[in-house]
């Protein structure tokens, strides 16, 4: 079934994200604390915020911080500091009824070798989901792996059922990526749970939208409800309305 109606959100990177998601009966993405400061920094204001863009919608996903902060650090006090802005989006997920994060995988080139960047961030959530609620959901995002490989062993190894992948289309498309994201979605099919869509000409993360381009995104739409029915998406755009038309028009969103 080609309909992704039900389980499509709109990010509120896009401003009008609220209003969008209830005029076309979709979800939200609630973005307002990827930067880790304002779960300390009026934090109440931000929470405001977001209830506000969610109010009536019934499905959400929650994106946690990612500056400076890793789940496959080396460094005790990073992975301190990483730990507790986890549990702190967790809580603020709570406060807006959301039990389903969205948290970057970490690695860097250059700075992790991908044997200790596995084996540290099996360890980090081993750790972390041990005392993590029992019906939260974390999907691991893809930024600057070069391949799905190592997202994929990671969860593979923790064995938590709790703990999937979020592939980000774009970001498979640029960067560090080796593999073009069409490749990417088999080897993350078994535990792909959430997809992020934007698009982009192959050099740099510019969050387009769907249309706009060298991502052959009806293709890889086609092929993610195909292994992976289950999955959730969001929009990541900052005005969204020409993904969904473009959505619409290519026959994933029914009118």
């Amino acid at each position: 079934m080609k309909n992704i109606r039900e389980k499509l959100h709109i990010s509120t990177i896009d401003g009008n994200a609220g209003g969008l998601a209830r005029a076309h009966g979709l979800g939200i993405e609630c973005a307002e604390f990827c930067w880790a400061h304002y779960l300390d920094c009026e934090r109440e204001k931000h929470l405001a915020a977001a209830k506000q863009a969610a109010d009536g919608i019934g499905s959400l996903w929650f994106h946690a911080p990612f500056a400076e902060i890793s789940p496959c650090a080396i460094d005790p006090r990073v992975r301190e500091l990483t730990a507790l802005r986890y549990r702190q989006s967790a809580e603020a997920a709570a406060e807006l009824g959301i039990r389903r994060l969205v948290i970057h995988g970490g690695y860097i080139p250059y700075v992790y070798f991908p044997e200790s960047f596995v084996a540290e961030s099996v360890r980090f959530w081993k750790e972390f989901l041990r005392d993590a609620p029992g019906d939260i959901v974390i999907a691991l995002e893809n930024v600057m792996e070069p391949s799905p490989d190592m997202l994929v062993e990671i969860v593979r190894e923790t064995g938590d059922e709790r703990l999937g992948l979020c592939l980000d289309v774009g970001h498979a498309n640029c960067g560090y990526s080796e593999k073009p994201p069409l490749d990417w979605i088999a080897p993350m099919s078994p535990y792909l749970r959430h997809v992020h869509l934007h698009n982009n000409h192959g050099e740099k993360d510019e969050h387009l939208p769907l249309g706009n381009g060298s991502i052959p995104m009806e293709a890889v739409m086609e092929r993610i409800r195909a292994l992976c029915p289950g999955a959730d998406f969001t929009i990541e755009n900052m005005d969204s309305r020409d993904s969904v038309a473009w959505l619409k028009e290519k026959g994933f969103i029914d009118d």
